[in-house]
Order: C-alpha cells, then sequence, then structure tokens
C-alpha cells in the first residue's frame, strides 16, 4: 500500500433528496469532516467548502 502525500485530501459527493452532502478526509491523518449544501450548489463550491472546514479542523487537533 502506498502512503498518502502530506495535504491528500479524499472527497465524496452524496446526493440525498434536494441536499448534496460532500465528505472531506485528511489522507494523512484520517480527519473526517462533513457539510451539507442545496443540490443546485455547484459540487465545486461544496468541495472548497468541506475543504476549508477540513483545514479549520487539522489546526484545531494540531495538525498544520
Amino acid at each position: 500500500m502506498v502512503a498518502p502525500k502530506p495535504g491528500e485530501i479524499y472527497i465524496e459527493f452524496f446526493q440525498i433528496g434536494q441536499q448534496v452532502k460532500a465528505v472531506a478526509v485528511d489522507a494523512t491523518t484520517g480527519v473526517e469532516v462533513t457539510v451539507f449544501g442545496p443540490a443546485s450548489v455547484s459540487q465545486h463550491d461544496l468541495q472548497n467548502l468541506a475543504v476549508r472546514k477540513l483545514q479549520m479542523r487539522l489546526r484545531q487537533l494540531g495538525h498544520s
């Protein structure tokens, strides 16, 4: 198994009715965050929000 690159983030999208759930996972630490938005919002916008939330959570946990 290949080790993840530092800063690598996995993103998954799930449509749930009229909402989309975006999950961002830091590949190195396994820290995961979730955001929701309306289905009318672009995946790019939800991805950016999820990545920013993940970065904030990593800082809170002491991972730079």
